[in-house]
């Protein structure tokens, strides 16, 4: 899933030479999955993981594949929004791995902390390779290779991840149907707009470190550049699971967005004052360490406050927030680029980072333990 995006970018805007028409194409197709990602995690809540996870992920891959053809025989514009938007299917394994997690480790919260530190140390694994395989791929081949083998790695994964039916939470049926939903349950919305916020900072990040690298002759490079940052968030995530910071996670909230909020700075200052890629990949390693912090304690407060039977539901509205937030954050900053520079365009994740750690602090609850 890490592949898809680069290769998009990569793909698109080598063929139409528009990174500003990339980044929108991402965007649409980021925000399209905001709206059905929801819908796909009810059916998952109601009917279970496997029997819904495979056939949305089957429709996904046909979308990136239609995106392929159209990329590859100089389809106008508007179908590459069209078939980006059909991948809008895939299935939010991270919030059903974290729900396996929550039903497992249920009533021990020590551990579950473990558990979503370790998950999202994984995430971050995973866009931290994805990025340089497809960034590799696309360079080394042909420009469509990152997004063919991002699709025969998604299926292959999904297939494998639904095979495991012994961690498999029981499936709610209409029960859980009748459960409130959790965009309405105390303390979620202030919670999704701040992954909204947060998902600005990574999508800006990724669109304006790819523009910044091929300005400085070295596109292929992005990848790696890139996984820095990831590497820097995946390292983080796991001293954060085994330091297992003492007191409530709504106090740590805001402390673990004023830390995001200012090492986003430096990708600024080092693209601005230095113009190097070096210093810059320095910079995004560093940066990155105060993701996985800010996202782990997230994560664990969408788990406190979703009602019961709605787990699946909760964790991918979380998601969708933060894939709203990375396809506004990919258009503005693909458009910040085309219309001033790549260096300026890192204003952007730091106002977004700044933005999540003001909602945070506007609308922080008592501490609950």
């Amino acid at each position: 899933m890490g592949m898809f995006s680069v290769s998009a970018v990569i793909m698109i805007a080598g063929a139409r030479g528009s990174y500003a028409l990339a980044g929108a194409v991402t965007a649409t197709g980021l925000a399209a999955t905001a709206v059905v990602a929801p819908w796909t995690a009810r059916l998952v809540d109601r009917h279970g993981q496997a029997r819904i996870a495979v056939p949305a992920t089957a429709v996904a891959a046909l979308g990136s594949l239609a995106l392929l053809l159209c990329v590859r025989y100089e389809a106008p514009d508007w179908t590459l929004f069209a078939a980006y938007a059909a991948t809008a299917t895939t299935p939010n394994t991270g919030g059903m791995s974290r729900a396996r997690w929550a039903h497992l480790l249920k009533g021990d919260p020590a551990r579950l902390h473990t558990a979503n530190s370790f998950e999202q140390a994984a995430d971050e694994l995973c866009f931290m390779l994805g990025p340089v395989l497809a960034a590799f791929l696309c360079g080394a081949f042909f420009p469509e290779a990152g997004t063919l083998v991002g699709v025969v790695l998604l299926l292959a994964g999904v297939l494998l991840f639904a095979a495991q039916r012994s961690t498999e939470p029981p499936a709610q049926g209409r029960t859980g149907a009748r459960t409130p939903s959790p965009v309405r349950a105390p303390g979620i919305p202030p919670l999704l707009i701040g992954f909204l916020a947060t998902g600005a900072v990574f999508g800006s990040m990724e669109v304006v470190t790819i523009a910044f690298a091929d300005a400085q002759g070295h596109r292929t490079a992005a990848g790696v550049v890139l996984a820095l940052q990831a590497a820097g968030s995946c390292a983080a995530g796991l001293l954060y699971g085994a330091l297992k910071p003492a007191g409530p996670a709504e106090r740590r909230y805001p402390w673990s967005l004023a830390a995001m909020a200012l090492l986003m700075s430096l990708p600024l200052l080092a693209a601005s004052l230095t113009g190097s890629l070096v210093v810059l990949a320095g910079a995004l390693l560093i940066a990155g360490m105060a993701t996985a912090p800010a996202m782990v304690t997230a994560m664990t407060l969408v788990q406190h406050r979703t009602p019961e039977g709605r787990l699946n539901e909760g964790m991918t509205l979380a998601v969708t927030g933060l894939l709203g937030g990375i396809a506004c954050g990919s258009a503005l900053g693909g458009w910040v680029v085309e219309h001033g520079s790549a260096a300026a365009g890192y204003v952007v994740p730091v106002t977004a980072a700044a933005t999540a750690l003001l909602i945070a602090l506007a609308t922080v609850r008592p501490a609950a333990r």
